[in-house]
């Protein structure tokens, strides 16, 4: 009677791309990850521009 369910519960696991501030090389950071380079260890990150189209009113 009780089946786990597969449905998405909005929370996705799958990992975000930054770049690093220092060296520019792209991460794939998980939710629950530290966020540190993977390559020379830096902890400021930028997120990676996203392709979808935002449209914004301006009054």
């Amino acid at each position: 009677m009780s089946e786990p369910s597969t449905k998405d519960s909005g929370a996705t696991k799958t990992p975000m791309v930054y770049i690093c501030g220092e060296c520019h090389n792209e991460n794939e950071i998980r939710p629950r990850d530290p966020i540190r380079c993977r390559e020379c260890g830096y902890r400021i990150m930028y997120k990676k521009r996203t392709k979808r189209l935002a449209v914004f009113d301006a009054r």
